[in-house]
């Protein structure tokens, strides 16, 4: 029976990657090692375009109608025009202090759905580099996603960040 189901919620895209479609009870463990696999490469991946400050390719990685819930911000950013010009901002504001930023994420959770979607829970750490000096962890914050499918790309639908110093 397990089989049955398998092969009805597997589907194959033109790039091979395997897509899928079942609560994770249904997955294999080699299925979901894959599956976990490239969910951590698509978070390195988005990471390192958001330290980078590749404003439109970062807002890429979400979907158009995507909601980013930051504690930072006043209220959530909304849709890939309002995050592309969020980066932007960061990127001005870091180039006046002369700060760099990277994001670490680990300790990912991940939890397929019956709709499809995956749903995540990681950590992520926020490292400050001033202008001179050493590195520092500059917050600590708990990430939650939804992520969907979207042109054959897993893409974030909907982030909740919450801070550790903010309680």
């Amino acid at each position: 029976m397990t089989t049955e189901i398998l092969s009805r919620t597997r589907a194959t895209t033109t790039d091979t990657a395997v897509v899928f479609e079942a609560p994770a009870e249904v997955l294999s463990e080699a299925e979901f090692g894959v599956l976990y696999a490239r969910i951590q490469q698509f978070y390195a991946h988005q990471m390192q375009l958001f330290d980078l400050h590749e404003a439109e390719r970062w807002a890429g990685t979400f979907t158009e109608d995507a909601v980013f819930d930051v504690p930072t911000l006043d209220e959530p950013v909304r849709g890939r025009v309002a995050l592309a010009s969020n980066v932007r901002r960061n990127k001005s504001q870091q180039e006046r202090s002369g700060e760099r930023f990277r994001h670490w994420i680990g300790m990912l959770d991940l939890r397929p759905q019956a709709d499809g979607t995956l749903h995540t829970r990681c950590y992520a750490l926020v490292y400050v580099t001033p202008g001179q000096g050493g590195s520092a962890v500059h917050r600590v914050c708990v990430m939650e996603d939804v992520l969907v499918r979207s042109r054959g790309k897993w893409r974030t639908r909907h982030r909740v960040v919450t801070r550790d110093d903010l309680g």
